[in-house]
């Protein structure tokens, strides 16, 4: 099969197509059970999914109705964000000059591929009804490793909003000051992900529209605690796992320096989001408190249903006869992409238990879509970035399985 030269967009959908698209957003917004939370997410969803905001070429804005709190007292008021903060400052980094930019990459080279080619292998496209010659195999498993980080680039943006957004609403002074740390941590890896895009592949996917979906509707809400609830403990927590995916199988060195560098800072964000909300989601009333865990549920299945890849099937494959449903076949089956998935829930779903948002009303419900083999694992605070550095590189899975991030 020969690869359409024609860039993203530029094919017409087949009906097939259009009627799986409808099928799925359908099934996304009906699956939201509590009627607060498709009010919080109905709109974002029509704005992600429906009107594709994040794909039309030009900036998105988004309302923010949050409040800032002020505390002119200043007072140290929480111990365990105040040794965040110093942590944090004592471990920053500039990504202008502490990665190794001069670094020739070239992602095609079998000898640094960004992820080896087993991560999409081509046994699984073939049982999927997609046929591949060698060279095209070698480009899809790089346009889709370049879409991973084009999303992860997306996130860091939505993160970088977010942390500015925080840091001006957290109740905790201490928090305040650490939130500011985080807002130069997200800022940098913006600038980075965005450099290695944009100089060493030469491409940039758009953002996702689940991903979107999730920006959208945590950036526009009111309250403080959803903003770190959407933030800290969803994308901060999936994208961890994630980075560390990619950090175990890149031999780019470039990249491996990248990711190192990226993932210390974000085990600091989701210990911060962990100790913001455990108290905080115990004293709520249980009206309130169900409206989170139910929120938490539908965000982990919009980012598991992030990682489809639709994008580059609309590059490689709309309007041919590859439909949606053989590509999602292909993804879903795929080990790189099954390993993706394992590793991002793996570190989400202890947090989300840790903060109380994992009762047995709610489990039920992660037991129906298969995420109920990571309920046990450890939460967030039981590993620094240094340690989970350390056990990527020796390869200690039983340290981090048993550690947790």
């Amino acid at each position: 099969m020969k690869r359409p030269p024609a860039p993203p967009g530029r094919r017409r959908s087949t009906l097939t197509d259009r009627v799986d698209v409808a099928v799925e957003t359908a099934s996304l917004v009906a699956a939201m059970r509590n009627p607060r939370v498709l009010l919080a997410m109905g709109p974002a969803a029509l704005r992600g999914l429906v009107l594709h905001r994040g794909k039309q070429g030009r900036p998105t804005e988004v309302r923010a109705h949050h409040a800032a709190l002020f505390d002119w007292s200043y007072p140290h008021d929480h111990p365990e964000m105040r040794s965040l903060y110093e942590r944090a400052k004592e471990n920053q980094w500039n990504g202008a000059t502490d990665l190794p930019w001069q670094t020739s990459v070239d992602p095609l080279d079998p000898g640094t591929p960004i992820v080896p080619l087993d991560f999409l292998d081509r046994d699984t496209a073939r049982r999927s009804g997609i046929s591949l010659t060698g060279d095209e195999h070698r480009r899809l498993v790089n346009d889709v490793a370049t879409w991973a980080l084009s999303q992860f680039l997306h996130g860091e943006q939505g993160a970088l909003y977010a942390a500015a957004q925080v840091t001006e609403s957290v109740q905790f002074f201490d928090g305040k000051l650490y939130g500011s740390t985080q807002v130069v941590d997200e800022g940098r890896h913006v600038e980075v992900f965005h450099r290695y895009l944009t100089e060493k592949l030469g491409k940039l996917y758009p953002v996702n529209d689940n991903l979107y979906v999730i920006l959208d509707a945590l950036l526009s809400d009111s309250r403080w605690d959803m903003k770190f609830l959407g933030m800290q403990i969803m994308i901060e927590g999936l994208a961890l796992g994630a980075f560390g995916v990619i950090y175990q199988q890149t031999k780019e060195p470039l990249l491996k320096a990248l990711l190192r560098g990226v993932m210390r800072d974000e085990v600091r964000h989701v210990h911060y989001g962990v100790l913001a909300l455990r108290e905080h989601f115990a004293t709520l009333p249980e009206w309130q408190r169900r409206e989170r865990e139910d929120w938490a549920f539908e965000v982990a299945v919009l980012l598991r249903n992030r990682f489809l890849a639709y994008e580059v099937y609309d590059e490689w494959f709309l309007g041919t006869r590859v439909s949606r449903k053989q590509w999602r076949s292909f993804v879903t089956a795929a080990p790189g992409m099954r390993r993706f998935r394992h590793v991002m829930f793996h570190r989400l779903l202890p947090n989300i238990r840790e903060i109380g948002l994992l009762t047995p009303r709610i489990r039920v419900r992660y037991e129906k879509v298969g995420l109920a083999q990571y309920f046990d694992g450890p939460a967030a605070d039981k590993i620094t970035g240094d340690e989970m550095v350390a056990a990527l590189e020796a390869d200690r899975r039983p340290l981090l399985e048993e550690k947790g991030d």
